[in-house]
């Protein structure tokens, strides 16, 4: 088994080693959390082109809907009825309007839905954390010498 950078486990590696391998590291974080935000973003993008379809189905039915559903809803409803055929339009209107109005809630919905959704935020504040753990960091502090005699005794031994 062997650490990022290719040696053994275990195995005491110098600073520049364990710098490098930290930037790499670091590297992919960064790279990996604008990848999540890119994600995210496309989700976004595409809910909201949803919502937006769903408003202009809802505009698209109000309009060419009107002429000939009121004309073939207020015939059916005089014939029924034997009413007045102006109230019969009216009515056949008021039809149209409720099913345009439904849509228009539908689109409302799934595009305030998209408007409320943080993701790029979460991303961002991820990557503010990260950046505020890694400033807060310090190196780990050397030991003196005086913890290893036998390395000291080499030293001497070979002066």
């Amino acid at each position: 088994m062997s650490a990022p950078d290719g040696s053994p486990v275990g195995a005491e590696r110098s600073i520049g080693k364990l710098f490098a391998t930290a930037t790499t590291e670091m590297s992919a974080l960064v790279h990996d959390e604008i990848a999540l935000a890119k994600a995210q973003l496309k989700r976004d993008i595409r809910r909201g082109a949803v919502g937006s379809a769903a408003l202009v189905a809802a505009g698209a039915v109000a309009l060419f809907s009107l002429p000939m559903l009121n004309f073939a809803l207020a015939y059916g409803i005089r014939t029924w009825s034997n009413w007045n055929l102006a109230l019969c339009f009216l009515l056949s209107f008021v039809a149209n309007m409720l099913l345009a109005g439904l849509l228009a809630l539908i689109g409302v919905a799934i595009w305030k839905k998209t408007k409320k959704s943080r993701g790029p935020q979460m991303v961002a504040t991820s990557m503010k954390e990260t950046a505020g753990v890694l400033q807060a960091a310090k190196p780990h502090p050397r030991q003196p010498q005086q913890d290893h005699p036998a390395i000291e005794a080499v030293a001497r031994s070979s002066s």
